[in-house]
């Protein structure tokens, strides 16, 4: 870890500071790093000023450039010095320049302008009037009087700042510890993260009011490319560079956050007291502050990381009934200038959201555009009530449109954009009740329902005791099984017969007196129907029985059976009896390899079966002639065999009666002019 310090704990850098290092072990240099001049944020006995620290990791090389808002290096603090954190052992390394030199290659590249709105409520009392007094605050104009120089010497005009907002001396009455509306979240203690307590023996400073009005939200701006299990040494080393470096009597932030979520205890005097940190300029007095350790000005921080800076916020703002969404009014200890350009004197009463971000009340991009654009989110999850709930699905039930269906048990889903954290408890509300009752964590519940019309919903309550409830579902009890009103039966239907595969229909019509959901046939085959489909083309081997299996299912998951048995039986050519002339014929194309063909008008074939369907089997060409069809000595159709292509085997024509009769088929030649000859495989009928 490393920083940049200069001696007067009052100036600011008004241009960059970045830092670059080689990679131990690589060899490689990162990219230059910006470096905030985050100096003082009103900690009285500040020995120095200095930047924000940075995390970079095993490295054995360091570049630092320093470029003041001009051209020149008249605008830079006196007393430049790098400071080298191993956060291992606290130890801290000095080094000073080298030289001072302008850059002929390359001018130093500041981070792009970020141009984030301010909060909407980040303003200025109409009653706070603009004081003419002298900030005790130097500017850099003040600092800048002398040249840098390399032994750290201060500049003529510098002088330290003793009128910021002031940390108290600790007082013989610790402030009390109020109960929080909000639970406490797990805070890992100084001892956890290791803090070596000889480097700061003073005692802590308690908010002199005794109450928190608002929670100061930071980045440490430093890389992001830590693992979780470093985190505690970004906090030593935090700790040891405000500590040795910088003069204060101890880590500036009263919570630190790394990217996985856990809390650290920063500043002593107990987390659930109000102890005064240093992280605020001319607004330490009233806030607390949390900082989350890394970067966030391209990308937000990580969801894990935003939810515990919620809890944190919503534990200790519920200790003084302070709402994490509302405004609250802070005195500024100093004049000042916020990052939007808002100025203020000292004295003036601000308002400001009660969870804000650090640019809002000094001139700073802390805590970075993605994370400043995520406050609005971490106000609405500390202060509840919780957000985007709503029911997902209801299992053990079916949907209809809007409506489900049961017959009784349900398991209710259900999903909120709030975290679970800061979910207190659901309740699985049928008709307006709760039936069930749930850990935040939960995201179903079971239900037995009554039979009829019912609602459903599910109420969260958030940790602040604020409740919300979701739209509500429409669930139907109901045990009424659906019915076959038309009981599957069988048809024969027209295409390529094969002794394998005749082509037959299969019909049925199923009704529910609430929501049919859909027919299955289980058996020959398995098939699934839409609750509006009344038939479905199948096939079936000649001389065999099949049994044709159907089961209707309604919404609520209610059933009903019903089946047919058909033997699909081949009656060759020569199971008729002729009159005329006919010919045999004999190809593997024909159904038992022969077939009959006539061109004599009049010839005719007839058959007799038993049966409630029947179908004609025919050879077809481009030359093939009409037929007339006679069912029991009625002339039904006349059927023409012509084709454009040859086609063998094809059931032409089909006829369907209610019940099984006995039934007789007569096909006479028409003798069709110039396409006289038909060609006939026999008839199939349906037993």
């Amino acid at each position: 870890m490393l920083g940049v310090t200069w001696t007067d704990p009052g100036a600011r850098v008004s241009g960059t500071v970045e830092v670059r290092t080689r990679g131990a072990g690589s060899g490689k240099w990162s990219g230059w790093l910006r470096l905030e001049g985050d100096s003082g944020q009103g900690e009285t006995g500040a020995l120095r000023g200095g930047t924000e620290p940075a995390w970079v990791g095993p490295s054995d090389g360091v570049e630092v450039r320093v470029a003041s808002g001009g051209k020149t290096s008249a605008g830079l603090p006196t007393g430049l010095r790098l400071d080298m954190v191993d956060p291992g052992t606290g130890s801290v390394t000095a080094v000073e320049p080298a030289a001072f030199a302008v850059e002929e290659t390359e001018e130093p590249t500041p981070s792009a302008t970020e141009s984030t709105d301010p909060a909407p409520d980040a303003t200025v009392s109409p009653d706070a009037s603009v004081s003419d007094e002298p900030s005790t605050e130097p500017s850099l104009s003040q600092s800048a009087t002398a040249s840098p120089t390399p032994d750290g010497a201060p500049s003529a005009s510098a002088s330290p700042s003793t009128t910021a907002s002031p940390t108290p001396s600790s007082s013989a009455t610790t402030p009390s510890a109020p109960p929080s509306t909000a639970p406490r979240p797990p805070i890992t203690s100084r001892a956890g993260w290791g803090a070596d307590e000889s480097i700061s023996p003073e005692a802590p400073g308690y908010l002199p009011g005794g109450r928190i009005k608002a929670v100061v939200v930071h980045h440490t701006a430093e890389s992001n490319n830590y693992t979780c299990a470093d985190a505690p040494k970004l906090v030593r080393g935090i700790y040891a560079y405000h500590v040795k470096q910088l003069g204060w009597k101890d880590v500036g932030y009263n919570f630190l956050v790394d990217k996985c979520g856990t809390v650290y205890e920063g500043r002593k005097g107990g987390v659930d007291r109000p102890v005064q940190g240093a992280h605020a300029y001319g607004f330490n007095a009233e806030t607390t502050g949390i900082s989350v350790l890394g970067t966030y000005t391209d990308a937000a921080p990580s969801q894990a990381a935003m939810t515990s800076v919620a809890r944190i916020a919503a534990w200790k703002l519920g200790q003084y009934g302070v709402n994490p969404a509302g405004t609250t009014t802070l005195t500024a200890g100093d004049r000042g200038t916020n990052y939007f350009g808002k100025t203020w004197a000292k004295g003036a009463q601000l308002s400001f959201p009660v969870i804000h971000g650090h640019r809002d009340g000094y001139n700073t991009q802390c805590p970075g555009n993605a994370f400043y654009n995520q406050l609005a989110t971490i106000r609405t999850w500390a202060a509840g009530p919780v957000t985007g709930l709503t029911v997902k699905s209801i299992a053990g039930a079916g949907l209809s449109g809007t409506t489900y269906y049961t017959k009784a048990g349900i398991t209710v889903n259900w999903s909120a954009t709030t975290p679970a954290t800061l979910i207190k408890q659901y309740e699985l509300l049928v008709d307006g009740k709760p039936v069930a009752t749930t850990a935040g964590t939960a995201a179903s519940a079971k239900a037995t329902l009554a039979l009829g019309p019912h609602t459903v919903a599910v109420r969260a309550t958030h940790v602040s005791g604020r409740q919300t409830t979701s739209p509500a579902a429409t669930v139907i009890a109901e045990t009424t099984a659906p019915t076959f009103t038309n009981k599957p039966a069988l048809a024969l239907r027209t295409g390529t017969v094969n002794t394998t595969a005749v082509p037959l229909t299969l019909k049925w019509k199923a009704a529910d007196t609430a929501a049919l959901k859909e027919v299955r046939l289980t058996a020959p085959a398995a098939r699934t129907y839409g609750p509006t489909v009344t038939s479905a083309a199948h096939t079936a081997g000649s001389g065999t029985t099949t049994a044709w299996n159907m089961t209707a299912y309604d919404h609520a998951g209610n059933t009903a059976g019903a089946s047919v048995s058909g033997t699909p039986v081949i009656l060759q050519e020569t199971a008729a009896a002729k009159s005329g002339t006919w010919a045999a014929r004999s190809s593997s194309s024909y159904l038992g390899g022969k077939s009959y063909s006539s061109s004599s008008a009049n010839a005719s074939l007839t058959w007799t079966f038993t049966g409630r369907s029947v179908a004609w089997i025919v050879s077809r060409a481009t030359t093939s002639g009409q037929a007339h069809v006679y069912v029991d000595g009625m002339k039904t159709a006349t059927v023409d065999l012509k084709s454009s292509t040859t086609k063998y085997r094809d059931a032409i024509w089909t006829k369907t009666w209610a019940t099984s009769a006995k039934h007789t088929i007569k096909i006479v030649v028409v003798g069709t002019s110039g396409r006289p000859a038909i060609t006939t495989d026999g008839l199939v009928h349906l037993k």
